[in-house]
């Protein structure tokens, strides 16, 4: 059984998988009655171990498609005033869509270019831009303040200019998930937006009451149920407020039974993800 969260509509965008075998949710262990929180079932042994090489370095090699040569890049990006250092996959221009990824803390755009780490699920992200005409962005946020909200706010603004029509999904993993807030409070960057994924983030309390949440604009978290970083209770308590100001709010938990704190990142199975958003993005 497969943590599928919505058909999608024939009008709504749909990218196709790459290697969705390999990369679907692991086994469901509980559905909410409303098909909102979902449980997940996620072991070490096998989620890990079974799958890197190297465990948490070097994932095996069937799980890593190459893109083409001129793919994936290294760049400097400058916008709105702004020079972001940011790694990128696909191209920007007439993109049919963006997703952009921001790190947690020590990491850099380096961790969310890495094709090896984390089971190979950046690769997999990568390789599902290139293939349905997307890009994909990961910069180097320097700090989780108003700069750090300025330079996504930058990024934002800069896919929303090359690719018009594009919907841009903003994903934030552990401590970047200070900077998804402040995004979450900038109205001109929620009104670029489609969709928020929260990966083991930092929980913030007041999120129901931001312009993302008023736009309804989609929000889903992913969490690991052992992660001593950020309880998932709190992170819980985060969604059920979102939920609470009306019960058709677009947005998903989903719950890693047993997983840590880089699990989301690790697990998130982003063809679904990112279908169920284009699904549930608003019209505007």
């Amino acid at each position: 059984m497969c943590v599928a969260f919505a058909a999608t509509p024939a009008e709504a965008l749909r990218i196709e998988g790459s290697k969705d075998a390999l990369f679907a949710w692991p086994k469901v262990l509980s559905i909410g009655p409303d098909r909102a929180f979902f449980v997940v079932d996620y072991d070490e042994m096998r989620d890990i171990n079974g799958r890197d090489d190297e465990p948490e370095r070097r994932v095996n090699s069937r799980y890593v498609t190459a893109l083409p040569g001129t793919a994936s890049r290294m760049r400097v990006l400058e916008a709105a005033g702004r020079r972001v250092e940011i790694g990128e996959a696909g191209t920007p221009a007439n993109a049919r869509f963006a997703v952009i990824f921001v790190h947690g803390r020590a990491g850099d755009r380096r961790l969310g270019m890495d094709d090896r780490r984390f089971g190979g699920n950046f690769n997999r992200l990568k390789n599902l831009a290139v293939r349905n005409g997307g890009v994909y962005v990961a910069p180097t946020v320097k700090t989780f303040d108003a700069e750090g909200r300025a330079d996504v706010a930058a990024i934002i603004a800069s896919l929303r200019a090359a690719s018009p029509g594009a919907p841009i999904v903003l994903a934030c993993g552990s401590m970047g998930a200070m900077v998804c807030s402040a995004v979450a409070r900038d109205s001109e960057s929620v009104a670029r937006l489609a969709g928020m994924v929260l990966l083991g983030g930092a929980p913030d309390g007041d999120l129901a009451d931001t312009a993302l949440v008023k736009a309804r604009v989609p929000v889903v978290f992913t969490h690991g149920s052992a992660d001593e970083t950020y309880s998932w209770e709190t992170q819980k308590r985060v969604f059920d407020r979102v939920r609470a100001g009306g019960g058709t709010y677009p947005t998903r938990f989903v719950l890693f039974q047993s997983g840590s704190h880089g699990t989301p990142i690790r697990m998130t199975d982003w063809k679904d993800v990112l279908n169920w958003i284009f699904a549930n993005t608003p019209r505007r």
